[in-house]
């Protein structure tokens, strides 16, 4: 199989834009909360193994306990996430994983009734900037550990 282009590169004006809004995202203090557990979650489902890779990393060194992050992918069974976390988490596989009528009331109320109008709408963006992530990535084929070292991630100690 042949080298898959780098799209950092590639659409470099497109990369620094979304770069940009990530950043923002990232950087709103009312996500801090979720998100970790957020963007390794969509990263699992979504199948990209750079992001899951990575936000494993960014977790541990978040102090995200190891366990949980074991735990994301049973989460519905395990007994080691807040009702806010939970909610947050079914509101990011909802978004993930679009059911072909949208989001069920049943699922926005649930949602809606641990978290803010504000934290649902601000979580909604921290979503869809990692299934946009996920996707280039995936489809990019980028490898997992390659940004360790500029995105301070060796320092995990997750080699």
């Amino acid at each position: 199989m042949h080298q898959r282009l780098d799209y950092f590169a590639t659409s470099a004006k497109f990369f620094k834009s979304y770069l940009e809004f990530n950043n923002l995202v990232h950087g709103e203090p009312s996500l801090k909360e979720f998100a970790d557990l957020v963007t390794v979650r969509a990263s699992q489902l979504n199948g990209c193994a750079f992001c899951v890779d990575m936000h494993v990393k960014e977790a541990r060194i978040h102090g995200e306990r190891e366990l949980r992050l074991h735990h994301l992918a049973i989460w519905r069974e395990s007994g080691l996430f807040t009702p806010r976390e939970r909610a947050a988490l079914a509101w990011t596989e909802a978004l993930t994983r679009l059911d072909p009528h949208g989001v069920s009331d049943e699922i926005y109320e649930a949602v809606h009734s641990q978290l803010s109008e504000q934290e649902m709408s601000d979580l909604g963006f921290l979503i869809i900037a990692i299934n946009g992530w996920n996707r280039l990535c995936a489809a990019f084929r980028t490898t997992p550990g390659s940004c360790d070292a500029a995105f301070g991630l060796d320092k995990a100690g997750l080699n």
